[in-house]
């Protein structure tokens, strides 16, 4: 029995081009994550990897990542769940903000301590700890048991959000998960043993 997991973070929005804070703010692909998508996509055909199921956010940039990495694999209508609880973080006031005009308005280091520490907050958002608490219950409950009955699952999603499946797959400390980067539009394997460890893990890139 394969337990195949694949994470792919979406490919570069319109807000991420322009240094925003983007959050739950529903914005679109740029032609570069349009290319990064179908890239990945393609990537994982090369390896003949074929999913049974699918999951990814309620934002548009998630879901449409999704659907050109499908139309590339020949899956379209592959069964898909979409939640909220795999959105990216909310950063709240900062949310549509160019990242140097915070640093103007609050100070380098307040803004840095907002976006890299683990459980500070912007005012009216989440910290990544608030991000962690609505994802990881929703990895462990719905995506997990699917993966080690055997199904192959594809998750879409940001880079908070599956920052918190990785800290559970991967068994991070809060310390160690905040420095993790991920890249847009590379896909991450990983192969579970049946006790839900790693047997493997390995990105997709050229």
């Amino acid at each position: 029995m394969e337990r195949l997991l694949v994470l792919v973070r979406h490919g570069q929005s319109e807000w991420n081009l322009k240094n925003l804070f983007t959050g739950w703010r529903d914005v679109g692909l740029t032609d570069k994550g349009i290319a990064e998508a179908r890239a990945a996509g393609r990537r994982l055909k090369a390896r003949q990897m074929t999913f049974d199921m699918a999951f990814t956010s309620a934002l548009a940039r998630a879901q449409t990542t999704l659907d050109l990495m499908l139309e590339e694999m020949g899956q379209m209508g592959l069964e898909t769940v979409r939640d909220q609880a795999l959105n990216e973080r909310d950063y709240g006031d900062l949310t549509g903000l160019n990242k140097d005009e915070a640093k103007k308005r609050w100070g380098d280091e307040q803004v840095h301590i907002w976006r890299r520490s683990y459980d500070v907050a912007p005012p009216g958002g989440e910290s990544l700890r608030d991000t962690l608490a609505r994802a990881l219950p929703y990895y462990m409950s719905r995506i997990q048991p699917e993966v080690l009955s055997g199904r192959h699952v594809l998750v879409v999603a940001h880079g908070n959000s599956l920052r918190a499946l990785i800290m559970a797959l991967e068994g991070l400390s809060p310390e160690e998960i905040v420095k993790r980067e991920l890249a847009t539009g590379l896909p991450i394997v990983y192969r579970l043993a049946a006790d839900s460890r790693i047997a493997a893990r390995e990105i997709l890139e050229d």
